[in-house]
Formats: structure tokens, sequence, C-alpha cells
């Protein structure tokens, strides 16, 4: 079934938020959107009925040109944060997996070697990355460390000319199809690094993960490594600690809010299709008070979810925004978007729980991205230590260094 709420795409854009944005940045979004109607909507459902990745999308999206979001130099896409935002919200708005393919691959794994590896490493994973030649994945998350991130159990010890990995993560997007995966470890000293482990090193298992309810046309992948060891060219340069993994962080959080946009905008343009068109007691229901009503606080949430996502990214390109900044845009926008797709699937009836209508898709895919990359609470969590001064995730004061 053709996504017939794409002709209705401008309704979305109720403040004229495009003629703030360059149009370099929207040609981006449009290529994006054109190919998202043209390759992914007519055939998703089906893959994420039967949990099934869409491997045969990937060629297609090397040829977009995308690849590394806004990672400059060494054949990525290079694109402002703006123009990044535009392409997430995009991939979003027309599949959440597919959304995290593209997350994990461009802004996790390639903004994590273009931050923190070494010249010679980025000229030597980057280019093919960015060619979508070689995969990448991000291994952080933990089976027992999930928002405790630092909290870090996998290690890293020293041997000879290389480092021998021990541990497990989980929930590692890309983790069973990737060439190259990004595992966060520590050292004899405490200290996290990053240790690009590539694909075929003994002592790395991906196991894809199973009975997901949400994004399951892309594979998560459980990991486990015993005695993998990883040349010592292989550990990224430049990180150093935990906060230089933050950094990674901070700068794709801001993603997120824009995925949670686009997402909240494919509900609302898809209920406004369907209202119109669905007619009981011989009009279209679209003429009834409860629903205009509840069609116009959705577009109010849209609006103002569009200009928070648009000044964010602006402030990102100029080299401003903070981790509290993003986290108040994460938190927000996932919260609105769950409400305004919970919405719109009751707009839909009976039908809102058909794959065929997408809606039921989105349904289900939101509650991912409302927990990935930080939760709701501690996305909270995050801006109250930065208004306050105090930090309520460890009880003291937070370090001014």
């Amino acid at each position: 079934m053709s996504n017939d709420a794409d002709t209705l795409a401008p309704a979305t854009d109720f403040y004229a938020v495009d003629d703030l944005i360059d149009p370099a940045d929207l040609e981006i979004r449009d290529r994006v959107r054109a190919f998202c109607a043209a390759e992914v909507t007519p055939v998703i459902n089906d893959y994420w009925e039967r949990a099934e990745f869409p491997a045969h999308l990937v060629p297609k999206l090397a040829d977009l040109g995308i690849a590394g979001g806004t990672v400059k130099g060494h054949g990525a896409a290079g694109m402002s944060a703006v123009a990044a935002g535009l392409v997430a919200a995009e991939w979003a708005r027309a599949d959440g997996s597919m959304g995290t393919f593209h997350g994990v691959h461009s802004f996790l794994a390639m903004q994590s070697i273009d931050l923190l590896g070494s010249e010679e490493q980025k000229e030597r994973w980057l280019p093919a990355m960015a060619r979508m030649e070689k995969v990448g994945a991000f291994g952080l998350t933990e089976p027992d460390h999930g928002s405790d991130a630092v909290a870090l159990g996998t290690t890293a010890t020293r041997d000879g000319d290389g480092f021998v990995l021990n541990g497990a993560k989980k929930w590692i997007g890309n983790g069973s199809i990737a060439d190259l995966v990004l595992i966060w470890a520590r050292d004899e000293e405490g200290n996290v690094g990053g240790y690009v482990v590539e694909k075929g090193t003994p002592g790395f298992t991906a196991t894809v993960m199973t009975g997901k309810t949400a994004l399951r046309a892309v594979w998560q992948a459980e990991i486990t490594l015993e005695n993998c060891r990883v040349p010592a060219e292989n550990k990224l340069a430049e990180c150093r600690n935990f906060k230089d993994v933050s950094q990674v962080l901070d700068r794709t959080r801001y993603t997120v809010a824009w995925r949670a946009l686009g997402v909240a905008q494919s509900a609302y343009e898809l209920a406004l299709a369907h209202t119109l068109q669905r007619e009981q007691f011989g009009q279209p229901i679209a003429g009834y008070q409860l629903v205009q009503e509840k069609l116009a606080r959705m577009l109010a949430e849209i609006t103002t979810m569009q200009l928070m996502c648009w000044r964010l990214s602006t402030l990102a390109d100029q080299g401003r925004m903070t981790a509290a900044m993003a986290s108040l845009a994460k938190m927000n926008c996932c919260k609105k978007a769950r409400t305004i797709i919970a919405d719109a699937r009751d707009l839909f009836g009976g039908d809102g729980i058909l794959l065929e209508h997408h809606i039921a898709r989105h349904h289900a895919d939101i509650e991912a991205i409302y927990t990935f990359e930080g939760t709701d609470h501690v996305q909270a969590l995050i801006v109250g230590r930065e208004v306050t001064g105090l930090s309520a995730i460890t009880g003291r004061r937070p370090r001014k260094d």
C-alpha cells in the first residue's frame, strides 16, 4: 500500500519552518524523502512483520550520498546539523528501523571514529564506511548497564602488540551484520577506550535479538567478547576517558529529537488522510468536533517540535549546543511524539492495528525511540542538573572541570 500521506506533507509545516532552512539542506531532505517513498514505504511492512532486515536497500542507500551525516572529509556527507536532523526525521517518517540502521552507522560509528580517531584511523575506515562498503556498529550498552553506561564492565587488557577484550554488550544495532564494531571497554587503569573489532575476529560473537515488538526490521545483537584480540592500532587514539565517549552521545542525541518529530509527522499525516476519507454516520469523520480538536492539538505539538529541533540544530552548527539542550529536546519531542502517535492510532479505530495502514508500526516503534540514547527520566535529570547545579543521578554536585 502506498503512503497517501506523502501528498499531504506540507500540512505539517503549518508555520512555514521550511522558510528558515537553507535550500541546500532542504534538497538533501527531499532526496531522502523521495527515496523513502519509492524504496522503503512500499516494502517495509512485510520486512517489519517478518523481523527481517531489508539488506537489498543498503547499496541503494549508499547512492544517496548521506552516510556520515555531519562528518566532513574522507568521502563523508559533511552536511550541516540542520540537514542531518532533517535526514533523521525523514527516515523516521518512513520507518524507524531504517532510521536506526542509518543512525548507528552514520552518527554513532562514523562520528566516533571522526571525533576520536587519529588521521590514519579516519583514512583507514571512514572512506569505505562513507561508500557503505563497510557497515559500522557502536557497542556501548551492556546487559547490566543501560542508563548507567559509565559503569561499563567490559575490559581491555594490554597484551603485547594488542588488546584482549572480555565482556558482553546488548542492544547493539547492526551488531550482527557490521564490518566494524566499536567496542567501549575499560583498561587496567580504569580508563575507557574505543576498540574497533573487525568482522571475523576470533572471540567475537553476535547473536540477533528476537521477540522485539518495536524496530523489528533492524537487527540488534547481543555480543559476547571472550579473549577477543584486537591490534593496538585499532584503539581509537583520542579516546582517553568516558567524557570523550559522552562527546559522541551528546552530538547524536539531538538527531533522536528529530526522529521523534519525523514519526509524529507521519502519524499526523496518516491520521489526517484517513479521517478525510473514512465516512461514518453520513460524513467524513474529519468533520466531527472531537476529531478536529485532536488533529489541531497534534499539529500544535508538531509545530513546537519543529521549531525546537530547528533551533537546536542551528545552535549545533554554531558550536553552541550543550548536552542539556540536546537532552531537553530528546525528552520533550519523544514524549510529545508518543502522545501524537497514540492519538493517531485512535483515530484509525480498528484499522489502526493493521500494518497496511503504517500507523501500527509507528505506534510500536516510538516505544524504542522514547527509550534509547537515554530514557525520558534520565534526560530530565540531565536537564535538572544543568538548571540546579545539583546531580540527582549521583547525589553529588557536578564537577566543573
